[in-house]
């Protein structure tokens, strides 16, 4: 788990005023990593679109779905991922790994599990596999981030808990920050999160003073590098 001080309600709640897109140029801004490293590609997609932004702390785990247990019957549960649910700061979020070879066979997260997970603090859901029952969900208020929607849970169950996982190329670690929204979903690091609101709003102000000169009658081509260029 990140050994960064976790931040504030008040912290948090700051990080919601801006979409994941301007969150992402923020992190860029301080250069504590690769920028093409840190979200998820297009292989985990944002189910509720309209849903304002998502801010919580990772819990992980790896799932399977395609495949029925050696033994027959069904997989047992995993209380266990109960409780290492609650060993993450809240707000929290669920973040699973599909290993299968083609993820999404079977959604480990519909109705009883959004409302299981409600229940232990959590606001999200992220996995490269599926997800289901998407009207009950949204109205218990969990927002999704997933690889396809699939009508059944198959065998879907999870075999391993807290470990680094990899979600549609994005690392996660249990306790990483994560921000989420119609764009996708990001990991911010810890140790520039409680900065990263006031650089997000100064790069939306410079950004607001490019796309209104572009609108105006005294637009120019020599003018705007020359707008570019004290912003940089």
């Amino acid at each position: 788990m990140p050994v960064a001080p976790f931040l504030s309600d008040e912290e948090l709640d700051a990080l919601r005023h801006f979409d994941s897109c301007v969150i992402a140029n923020a992190i860029d801004s301080f250069d504590v990593r690769l920028r093409n490293a840190g979200f998820a590609d297009a292989r985990v997609r944002c189910i509720f679109e309209d849903a304002p932004p998502m801010v919580g702390y990772a819990a992980t785990g790896r799932l399977r779905s395609g495949e029925p247990p050696i033994g027959g019957g069904n997989f047992p549960d995993r209380a266990e991922l109960w409780n290492s649910i609650l060993d993450i700061p809240a707000p929290r979020i669920l973040v699973l790994q599909d290993t299968d070879d083609h993820p999404g066979r079977g959604a480990f997260v519909g109705e009883m599990q959004a409302a299981i997970l409600k229940a232990l603090g959590c606001v999200g859901y992220v996995t490269n596999g599926a997800v289901r029952e998407l009207p009950a969900v949204r109205d218990i208020g969990l927002q999704l981030f997933a690889g396809n929607v699939a009508v059944s849970h198959a065998y879907a169950h999870i075999f391993e808990i807290g470990s680094v996982i990899n979600v549609g190329g994005m690392e996660v670690q249990p306790g990483d920050l994560l921000h989420g929204d119609r764009h996708g979903v990001l990991t911010i690091p810890l140790n520039v999160a409680k900065e990263i609101p006031k650089a997000a709003a100064r790069l939306q102000q410079e950004e607001q003073q490019v796309i209104d000169f572009c609108r105006s009658p005294d637009f120019s081509v020599e003018k705007l590098r020359q707008i570019l260029k004290q912003i940089r």
